[in-house]
């Protein structure tokens, strides 16, 4: 029987594998994108209504968003991570955010079957973890953001997607599934672990059926494209007058 790439303990064992190159392997084969959608993601997000909030960063992985994050909304009091890979937020400590330690807590934990409290989060975020999950945990983080965010709260969250009617789509989906593979293969000593992002990136389709999903949960949802639809995010608000759906 093969084997379910959506299991939590498959993802966490590609992303610690993946850990120790992640950060330059993403930035170089995405030409940059990635850096670029994660700080539109945030400036697509609402501002939080609390004075110095507090938040989660949900697949949080190397914390490539804290800055964004940090320079948009300087007053932060606490981003907590949760990520099911101790492999990728240790190295992003060491790298990436050793002087902002004192704004980072760090949570391991498979984020849908994690105990967070209710309605404790003024800000959820989250960039590049929605293609690790299928349709079904897609609802379940649904709930789960609508659950943790306080009335009044916001949430932004994106994912490579598959730019469908897009002209230069089969290029982009070549790019992905045998360039990628090739220069894993070439350049990282065989490693298979980076061409899964490329699959999790193509079954993931777009971020669509995520934001009915929320709008379901009783949450303001926006959902928006970038760059020919090869990203997509979702951001929005908890309303004030919340009534759980």
């Amino acid at each position: 029987m093969s084997e379910d790439i959506y299991d939590a303990q498959f993802v966490k064992g590609v992303f610690d594998r993946c850990s120790g190159r992640y950060i330059a392997f993403s930035w170089v084969c995405s030409f940059g994108f990635t850096e670029r959608w994660r700080r539109q993601c945030v400036e697509l997000m609402p501002a939080p209504e609390t004075r110095q909030p507090k938040g989660y960063d949900l697949m949080a992985g190397t914390g490539e968003v804290w800055p964004h994050l940090l320079k948009r909304f300087p007053d932060i009091a606490e981003i907590t991570a949760v990520d099911i890979s101790s492999g990728m937020h240790l190295r992003a400590m060491e790298r990436l955010h050793t002087h902002r330690a004192h704004k980072i807590a760090f949570i391991e934990d498979d984020v849908l079957a994690s105990d967070l409290p209710d309605a404790d989060a003024d800000f959820i975020v989250s960039t590049f973890g929605l293609k690790t999950f299928n349709r079904e945990q897609h609802a379940k983080l649904a709930r789960l953001v609508a659950r943790c965010l306080r009335p009044g709260g916001v949430f932004c969250m994106i994912e490579a997607s598959d730019p469908k009617g897009w002209w230069l789509r089969p290029l982009y989906l070549f790019h992905l599934k045998v360039v990628l593979p090739l220069v894993e293969r070439t350049l990282l000593n065989g490693a298979q672990d980076f061409s899964m992002i490329g699959t999790y990136s193509t079954n993931f389709g777009d971020a669509s059926a995520v934001a009915e999903m929320l709008r379901a949960e009783g949450l303001e949802v926006e959902f928006k494209r970038f760059f020919f639809g090869c990203a997509t995010a979702v951001a929005g608000r908890k309303p004030a007058a919340f009534a759980p759906s």
